[in-house]
């Protein structure tokens, strides 16, 4: 900026149309080891990326209006493996954190956050988590396991942002369901450190397979959505032919796999590497799902409605309800 070209920002300006936070964010997201830039494009950019974290902050908050900590906590041996893996990745993240802090690298700091917020939590973990959710009994082990994941996930991003996103971090601070030995400001916590019983490099390895299984899934899933097979991927019914080894792998997980994939069903095949494109070792076909939608989980079902009471709900939803009224 110049000021004789007249082509200078205020820190004024920026602060009234938007926000202090997103000046703030601006200092942090900047490195200031080559040239410093800012502009509408830029602040404009920095808004969109604070807005994605927010919203990640609510969607936790907003499912955690139930949970109480000190009752409802699950212990770690208890957890479904997707949530011990995003506690897994969530020491990854403190340690780049903290290391972005120490080293002054506050740009670091930020990235990482945006990444955590959209891929590792938005796209993939809260978005599988939303039928375990939305549809176990409320006290179930699944859904509290699923809660408590998220409320240790929420207490550490908060502590972390808090030297930046200052106002945000106490907004959030002042909702979370907390101890009284927590304190009363989430600037009076200290940093939180890496959980060495949280780290599980064996299952990080062998999710990253299943992660990549799951891309080729997601393609094939968009790809039917352009030619019109499906509409919402609860719609699919996903067959998959994989190589004997991978076939082997995914059998152990197909319990996991619907839920995974967000579709309604999964079928495994075994299939020679020659039957498959050169250098692939699975191949995947999707059909719209069988049966009639469940008005509980949306998912597609052939056994809707085998009980008189819930007609038009899926097994599980009936047991679901069954549970719930005591019958």
């Amino acid at each position: 900026m110049s000021k004789s070209l007249g082509n200078v920002i205020s820190p004024q300006e920026v602060i009234e149309k938007f926000g202090a936070e997103i000046l703030r964010l601006w200092v942090a997201a900047e490195d200031y080891r080559d040239d410093v830039r800012i502009s509408e494009e830029i602040l404009g950019q920095l808004s969109e990326g604070y807005r994605k974290i927010r919203n990640t902050f609510r969607y936790l908050l907003g499912n955690l209006y139930d949970f109480d900590p000190a009752k409802d906590r699950v212990p770690y041996e208890d957890l479904l493996e997707i949530d011990r893996l995003t506690l897994h990745q969530l020491q990854r993240l403190i340690q780049r954190i903290r290391r972005a802090y120490e080293s002054y690298e506050f740009h670091i700091l930020y990235h990482s956050l945006h990444r955590f917020c959209t891929l590792d939590l938005s796209a993939f973990y809260l978005d599988v988590l939303k039928d375990r959710v939305y549809t176990c009994r409320a006290d179930s082990l699944p859904r509290r396991a699923a809660q408590t994941t998220m409320h240790e996930v929420l207490m550490v991003l908060v502590k972390l942002i808090a030297p930046v996103l200052s106002f945000l971090a106490e907004e959030v601070w002042q909702q979370i369901p907390r101890g009284e030995q927590d304190p009363r400001s989430v600037h009076l916590c200290t940093f939180p450190d890496p959980q060495e019983r949280y780290s599980d490099e064996e299952l990080a390895e062998r999710w990253k397979r299943l992660l990549q299984v799951r891309e080729k899934v997601l393609v094939a899933l968009e790809r039917a959505r352009k030619e019109k097979l499906i509409g919402n991927s609860l719609e699919a019914k996903v067959e998959i032919r994989a190589t004997p080894r991978l076939y082997d792998f995914l059998l152990r997980h197909q319990a996991e796999l619907a839920t995974l994939f967000i579709v309604s069903a999964v079928i495994l095949f075994p299939a020679e590497k020659e039957g498959l494109g050169e250098g692939e070792e699975l191949e995947v076909l999707v059909h719209r799902a069988g049966g009639e939608k469940c008005e509980r989980c949306w998912n597609y079902s052939e056994s809707l409605g085998t009980n008189p009471s819930h007609p038009k709900l899926c097994p599980r939803c009936t047991q679901v309800m069954a549970e719930i009224s005591g019958n």
